[in-house]
């Protein structure tokens, strides 16, 4: 008997979907919810499981195919597990010619192709191995020799002009070749609402410094003891979600909205924190944050990194969201201008610590500085209460005995 594998309801607002990953190929065995195909919105990666136990007997929509809710994916035949075994010698006859299919999505396919490079060449970053695009160009780039020979051909020299132009490098044809490649939907997502940031509000950035020794200080003294008694390690983005709940409450108009011609001012603190997945850049949102202990906000930001990175996280988690923070300095970056999440009205810009010359009752000292920006609607958040909410978070992580006290 044959069971449909068909699309799931997507996501309010989503009008259709990706295929992007087969896990399993025509004639395997499968077991009931396991995962057979996951397909790719402009906001999650949906995982598609086996209705039944049986054996996958066709796939109607292969890998790059645009689908929509409810559209059929392939059939399982239920209970025709002791079949697998003859289905499955076909298969398994062609497992080299089909290898990077089932290792690699389609621009990753397309980059091996160019360089002529297998998937048994590679080895993949992605989930479950997978190869990512980027494991094919950093592998390229990792093997700069393997271009010797093509470098280093003889012909080019022969019809070289007799005075060569000062500065001429002769270059192989291939080192300057092009690719073009569709962007991935959630790729495609982030731009539009970049470019709709942009030209929908006012949007200003003010700057300020924090200087992050007490902070340091406080963090060496307990980390440990921390660790043992919560299971997270304290970092840095804690005390920042901290310090802007605290910060948001003292000033409401931070932490609320345009709609229309109506101004929406929250009681609570839903603060999207910024983290890097293989798919690009995800917001997932701390509900409720004001309520939260520094462990319960080092918790949850853990586990929304890690399921980021596997794709996991689901449409409600990234939906909503009153203020933002987002950490560059984790990537290096020392200053830079945050772009607003709209209909947010404010967000966050963290950057790397570096220790810097500062003058403290008189005197030049080394400390460990970090610069902070925040971008704001300027329609909604006047200067003056741009610079005193950010001055507030840096007087909170300088002295975060304020936060205890509420003062």
């Amino acid at each position: 008997m044959s069971t449909e594998i068909n699309v799931p309801t997507l996501p309010e607002s989503v009008a259709d979907a990706t295929v992007i990953n087969w896990h399993k190929k025509a004639g395997d065995a499968v077991t009931r919810d396991e995962v057979l195909v996951d397909i790719e919105t402009d906001k999650v990666v949906l995982e598609v499981p086996s209705p039944v136990d049986g054996v996958l007997a066709s796939i109607s929509e292969d890998e790059g195919a645009v689908v929509t809710a409810g559209q059929l994916l392939g059939t399982v035949e239920a209970g025709a597990a002791a079949a697998a075994s003859a289905p499955a010698a076909a298969p398994a006859a062609s497992a080299d010619t089909n290898s990077d299919d089932a290792q690699a999505g389609p621009e990753a396919r397309q980059l091996m192709s160019q360089h002529g490079l297998s998937a048994g060449d590679i080895t993949g970053s992605g989930k479950n191995g997978r190869i990512l695009p980027e494991d094919v160009t950093a592998h390229v780039n990792s093997k700069p020799a393997s271009k010797a020979p093509a470098a280093a051909a003889p012909t080019p020299a022969v019809e070289a002009p007799a005075v060569p132009t000062a500065g001429a490098i002769a270059v192989p044809d291939e080192e300057r070749a092009q690719k073009r490649v569709p962007m991935t939907r959630l790729r495609a997502r982030i731009a539009e609402r970049l470019m709709y940031a942009k030209q929908s509000t006012a949007m200003l950035t003010t700057f300020n410094e924090v200087d992050m020794q007490p902070f340091m200080t406080l963090r060496g003294a307990h980390k440990d003891q921390f660790e043992k008694s919560h299971g997270v390690k304290l970092g840095f983005m804690s005390i920042f979600v901290k310090a802007a709940t605290e910060a948001l409450k003292r000033y409401p108009d931070v932490n609320a909205s345009i709609d229309g011609n109506d101004i929406v001012y929250h009681n609570f603190c839903d603060v999207g924190v910024a983290v890097s997945s293989n798919r690009g850049l995800v917001v997932p949102v701390l509900r409720n944050a004001e309520q939260m202990s520094l462990a319960e906000i080092e918790a949850n930001i853990g586990d929304y990194a890690g399921r980021a990175r596997d794709g996991k996280l689901s449409i409600e988690e990234m939906t909503g969201g009153t203020f933002t923070i987002s950490n560059g300095g984790v990537f290096g970056s020392l200053l830079s201008t945050p772009i607003l999440n709209p209909p947010q009205s404010a967000i966050l810009g963290m950057h790397a610590t570096k220790p810097r010359p500062v003058a403290i009752n008189g005197e030049v000292v080394i400390r460990p500085m970090m610069y902070l920006a925040l971008s704001y609607d300027h329609r909604i958040i006047d200067g003056q209460g741009a610079v005193t909410f950010l001055k507030s978070i840096c007087e909170m992580v300088e002295e975060p005995a304020k936060i205890l006290l509420d003062i």
